[in-house]
């Protein structure tokens, strides 16, 4: 580690850190950016889980949750579920599906999912 490398490091918030690693874990999958994720367009991302929570959708259940990749957002919602076993805060995945707008998210319905090694 270099002077300036230590420099930038020790002036970057916690955030800016956090979405470094996160960009370095998931370059090697070859797997689409949320930055570049396009609506209505088959694809796998992987990101961790930032954020979940059980929202009803049409007054059926729905398990939600945020992934994120260091470069951008998405949601997966999981109908007529309450929990996913193995899916918790911070917890490495792959998603595969087609996205679509919503509220000003991207949001995949029922997408595949594979759990990635802690």
């Amino acid at each position: 580690m270099g002077l300036k490398d230590l420099t930038r490091r020790l002036r970057a918030t916690v955030d800016e850190l956090d979405d470094e690693r996160m960009q370095s874990r998931f370059a090697a999958l070859h797997v689409t950016r949320l930055a570049d994720l396009q609506p209505r367009v088959h694809a796998t991302v992987a990101g961790e889980i930032t954020r979940s929570r059980l929202a009803p959708r049409s007054g059926v259940p729905s398990f939600e949750i945020t992934i994120s990749d260091g470069t951008g957002q998405a949601v997966a919602v999981f109908t007529g579920r309450r929990h996913v076993a193995g899916m918790e805060l911070h917890r490495a995945l792959t998603i595969e599906g087609v996205a679509r707008a919503e509220r000003g998210r991207l949001v995949m319905l029922n997408p595949a999912y594979t759990l990635l090694p802690r």
